[in-house]
């Protein structure tokens, strides 16, 4: 036996859980896709192959760990910290109270601090300061070259159409 495996060879409900999800995720897919107009042009390949492709991979792995949490030989689950998902989930909702009011650069730099300190980064303020620069030029590339408009704030005005 290596390491990370229990000796123990009986179900586990969380590959029973994750299975659901993942065959719900799936069934999900699979419904939107067939509403999805499917005009395959000279290719033959149409708007919903791509989601139709990527449900059929997900009910694989959905039958896969429902095997595996049937046969019992999945690896001991870690101990969970809760502080890096909490610094990460705090990041998105802060980025997504934030967007329209301070605009792409500055919500999108204190995601990218937050998730950073959440996998372990410290000081905060250096990864929010390297979350600028890349803000700065994601919101330069799609907003200049690519024409597509991103939620512009106070700082992208200054610079962008200053």
């Amino acid at each position: 036996m290596s390491q990370g495996f229990s000796p123990e060879r009986r179900p586990r409900g969380a590959a029973f859980i994750i299975a659901a999800g993942l065959a719900g995720l799936a069934v999900l897919l699979l419904l939107d896709a067939a509403g999805l107009k499917q005009d395959g042009g000279y290719a033959g390949v149409g708007p919903g192959d791509v989601p139709r492709i990527i449900a059929y991979g997900l009910l694989v792995l959905a039958v896969l760990t429902a095997l595996s949490g049937w046969k019992g030989n999945l690896p001991k689950p870690p101990r969970q910290a809760p502080a890096p998902v909490l610094w990460i989930l705090g990041g998105l909702v802060g980025q997504l109270v934030l967007l329209h009011v301070v605009g792409f650069v500055i919500s999108g730099a204190l995601l990218f601090g937050m998730t950073a300190r959440g996998f372990g980064q410290r000081p905060l303020w250096k990864a929010v300061a390297v979350g600028l620069v890349l803000g700065f030029v994601i919101y330069g590339v799609f907003d200049q070259l690519l024409k597509l408009n991103l939620p512009a704030g106070p700082l992208e005005r200054l610079i962008f159409r200053g």
